[in-house]
């Protein structure tokens, strides 16, 4: 305490000045208002140049890990097709299926995981000719659908709903039924109504299945995990390991296909009648 004492008596010639500025300092910022304004102008602008290099640091950053995933991911992929191609299953020619449809690439700017009713929101909307129902992908497997749409932006209903379901089917095999997931694990999925007598293995491909007019056919989806029996007396209990990592979703396409109209109209026909 002494020491405090003795530094204060002997600097207090030179600590005055800093008070006695600081109090003048302040008197003109807050009594006059042209230098106030010049002096939250600067701080504005010098806040909002640290808030940019801050910013730029991050995306250098978050770029990094997008090409490791973006890299992986192809890695993962070349994987499957030499798996596929040396197991001598027939790969399907869906080109001609693919000209139906139309990709919109949007960047996400909100996105939750952690409810039981999960949404999406993207800066696309009805003026990039956004629609409800359109299907939507990410950078490694199916995201979910459009929900609502404004001018700008989009709100999708993420495959992290429990309400939603999408048709799919295992690659190797062509059995089909739906994933849908079950306010979990984020990562995982259940694909249901596959009887008990198919044969499943663990590390089976699933594939959207094209019996919708929203998806593409063959649209990765993930992987089977877990296969179990079940308490259900027909069908097989599978959780599937999804390949889209939500937690780290930036980037969608949003899917328009040129039928999606027609279809839905004959078959609002159909039920009419």
């Amino acid at each position: 305490m002494r020491r405090f004492l003795d530094f204060v008596f002997y600097y207090r010639a030179f600590l005055l000045f800093l008070i006695l500025q600081a109090v003048c300092f302040a008197l003109i910022v807050r009594n006059l208002s042209f230098q106030g304004a010049a002096y939250f102008n600067t701080a504005a602008q010098v806040s909002a140049k640290m808030s940019a290099v801050s910013q730029q640091i991050q995306n250098y950053f978050s770029l990094r890990q997008t090409n490791e995933a973006l890299a992986r991911e192809n890695a993962m992929l070349r994987s499957m097709v030499v798996r596929l191609k040396s197991s001598n299953f027939a790969i399907p020619d869906t080109t001609r299926k693919y000209d139906l449809f139309q990709f919109n690439e949007a960047t996400v700017v909100n996105n939750s995981t952690g409810m039981f009713r999960n949404y999406i929101t993207v800066n696309k909307g009805s003026e990039d000719g956004i629609e409800a129902g359109m299907a939507v992908t990410g950078q490694a497997g199916i995201v979910g659908k459009v929900k609502s749409v404004s001018a700008n932006y989009a709100v999708l209903i993420s495959l992290l709903n429990i309400d939603e379901y999408v048709s799919v089917e295992i690659l190797r095999n062509s059995t089909f039924g739906s994933v849908h997931w079950d306010g979990k694990d984020a990562r995982f999925v259940k694909m249901l109504y596959v009887p008990k007598h198919v044969n499943v293995w663990k590390g089976d491909s699933i594939v959207t299945s094209g019996f919708n007019a929203v998806f593409p056919e063959g649209l990765p989806v993930g992987i089977i995990t877990k296969v179990q029996a079940g308490d259900d007396a027909l069908f097989q209990d599978l959780t599937v390991q999804l390949f889209q990592d939500f937690s780290s979703l930036k980037f969608v396409h949003i899917i328009k296909s040129s039928d999606v109209l027609e279809i839905d109209s004959l078959q609002k026909t159909v039920i009419r009648k």
